[in-house]
């Protein structure tokens, strides 16, 4: 078992990559994860699996509202993501420079995607460093863009003054990774009933 090519061989597991938004209150957020899968195949019960990391702004959102626009971001919408993914939204307005509007569940809808999704919360699992959202669609749509942008294209066009950026930022979120999966306990998700006897 090599380790060096654990990370490298995890990749080949991702999705393409995906805009999370949020809204508490007046509160808007957005944030960049390839963490994202279809969770069913059911057309009238459209389900999708979502992780955010705990230590993301937009988890406490997504946690304390039970609401996520989920977006497929295009190839063309590199600049989209130096936005969304390289700053935090507890102290900046990370939409502010993205075209959105407010759309469905009262959360913000990115003008140019591939796909948009704005989901309701119906369960969670704690997998230590993140929440895994199960996410039920209530409305979704098709945007402009027609590529997905997939992680390996977006790791070769980013400007290289974001590259030490995005390799110090996966340092520090594995590290903490690392530390939080020691403490992943039960999680039941509000309105489902408790199995738990």
């Amino acid at each position: 078992m090599n380790l060096a090519d654990s990370y490298d061989l995890l990749r080949l597991l991702t999705t393409p990559v995906v805009a999370i938004t949020s809204r508490r209150g007046d509160k808007l957020n957005g944030m960049v994860t390839d963490g994202c899968v279809r969770a069913g195949i059911v057309p009238d019960v459209p389900r999708i699996g979502v992780y955010i990391h705990k230590f993301n702004f937009t988890h406490d959102i997504v946690f304390e509202t039970g609401r996520m626009g989920v977006h497929i971001l295009g190839r063309g919408q590199v600049d989209t993501v130096l936005k969304l993914g390289f700053r935090s939204g507890r102290d900046h307005d990370k939409l502010a420079e993205v075209p959105h509007r407010v759309g469905p569940l009262e959360l913000p809808i990115l003008e140019h995607c591939v796909a948009w999704w704005a989901c309701e919360v119906v369960n969670a699992m704690d997998t230590g460093a993140s929440t895994l959202f199960l996410g039920e669609a209530r409305e979704w749509g098709r945007g402009p863009e027609h590529e997905p942008l997939l992680p390996s294209y977006l790791r070769s066009v980013l400007p290289e003054e974001y590259v030490e950026m995005y390799q110090r930022n996966l340092s520090m979120a594995q590290n903490a990774s690392r530390e939080m999966y020691k403490r992943m306990g039960p999680l039941h998700w509000r309105g489902l009933p408790n199995s738990n006897p």
